[in-house]
């Protein structure tokens, strides 16, 4: 099986790619990544991964690749490792990280150094009916454009 190449990095995070933009999702164990992507994908996102992301510097730009010991497969909790269609490739426009700490009222997006490159991050509440859209409004407010 193929390993990630020498000048990336893997992190421990879910990523989905949304018009050709990776939105990289963190948070502890249990407390919903995976659920998000499986909402987001439901949305029309693509999988990039689940529990492990390979990420790369190009250009000044950080790019989100599937790890190949999971790739394709996203955890459904009470169901498994669920087959799922996979985006091989995007920039990351913007990491979410689920927080139950997360401030109520935000006009600027954090910042997040990965590999050298700075990406906006945006905390959001774990929980609610409403947490792939709020995901989706915060990618269109303060994501990264393409290219």
């Amino acid at each position: 099986m193929a390993q990630p190449a020498p000048s990336s990095l893997v992190r421990q995070a879910t990523c989905v790619a949304i018009a050709g933009r990776a939105l990289l999702i963190e948070g502890p164990s249990g407390s919903g990544k995976s659920s998000l992507a499986l909402a987001l994908i439901d949305r029309g996102a693509e999988l990039i991964g689940d529990d492990g992301v390979v990420l790369e510097t190009r250009g000044g730009t950080l790019f989100a690749h599937p790890h190949p010991r999971t790739r394709g497969l996203l955890e459904v909790r009470n169901l498994g490792l669920i087959a799922m269609p996979v985006c091989d490739a995007a920039p990351v426009a913007l990491v979410i990280r689920l927080d139950r700490e997360a401030p109520r009222y935000v006009e600027e997006p954090e910042s997040l150094s990965i590999g050298g490159v700075d990406v906006p991050l945006a905390r959001l509440w774990p929980g609610g009916e409403v947490l792939a859209l709020k995901a989706e409004m915060a990618l269109s407010r303060f994501g990264l454009s393409p290219g």
